[in-house]
């Protein structure tokens, strides 16, 4: 498969290699490449939508976690959730792959395309 070419990024980074990146850590580099990247759309996209997803994920993970038993078992789902798409959304940023989760990448992108 051929990559695109996708730029560098104001970091000098590849846009795929910063995309993916962004995902690594989940919403704490997504923050982190939001906030330094102010130009590559790409990257910022993907930034956000981590932003977004794995906060979502941990709130609700952490919330769960005070309820007893069936807060347990629901927030190991949310783990197993959590590792999946973490593990998909990192392959499809490096691939050069803008990748929309539903309604988070719907977000993303209009917050990013403003």
């Amino acid at each position: 498969m051929e990559k695109k070419d996708l730029g560098k990024t104001s970091m000098g980074l590849e846009a795929n290699v910063a995309a993916l990146l962004s995902y690594l850590l989940g919403f704490i580099t997504g923050i982190v490449f939001f906030v330094i990247e102010k130009e590559n759309k790409f990257v910022r996209f993907h930034a956000l939508q981590s932003i977004i997803t794995f906060g979502i994920l941990f709130v609700l993970g952490f919330l769960l976690g005070f309820m007893p038993f069936i807060g347990y078992m629901l927030g190991y789902l949310i783990w197993v959730v959590d590792i999946i798409l973490w593990i998909i959304l990192m392959i499809k940023a490096y691939q050069g792959e803008k990748f929309k989760l539903p309604i988070v990448g719907d977000i993303a992108e209009k917050q990013v395309g403003k």
